[in-house]
């Protein structure tokens, strides 16, 4: 499904925001979101902005090595993309290596930045392995 005229497929611009964590690009990240983006996770029913996300992404950069999402299904949906994937790495300090399925809902907005993101996902593999 390709975005408006003149703006990126939003699974092109999920298959950037992926990358740049997979390779530990935080600006990358970070500029591939709106400026006033909500982020939104399950497990503790709470609404980031992108300077907060940013901050767990960068977190998990500190913590772990050889990240790789294995992505199971990603899928344009109406304003968006649907992802599932299973995120693999190890972690740095305790070289444990850690498996995380999750379900990310991606809004991305006309002009080709992610707007939000619905995060379905248990954080307890990747904490018990670096803790």
């Amino acid at each position: 499904m390709a975005g408006m005229a003149g703006a990126p497929d939003p699974l092109d611009v999920v298959d950037r925001l992926i990358t740049a964590i997979e390779n530990g690009a935080v600006d990358e990240y970070r500029s591939l979101y709106s400026p006033d983006a909500v982020i939104w996770t399950c497990f503790d029913d709470r609404e980031r902005n992108v300077d907060s996300s940013v901050g767990v992404i960068e977190w998990m950069l500190d913590n772990t090595t050889d990240r790789h999402y294995d992505i199971r299904r990603r899928i344009a949906i109406e304003g968006g993309v649907l992802q599932q994937h299973v995120l693999r790495g190890t972690s740095k300090h305790r070289d444990r290596e850690f498996s995380m399925p999750a379900c990310l809902v991606i809004t991305v907005g006309d002009v080709g930045k992610i707007t939000r993101v619905e995060e379905y996902l248990d954080p307890s593999a990747i904490t018990a392995a670096i803790g």
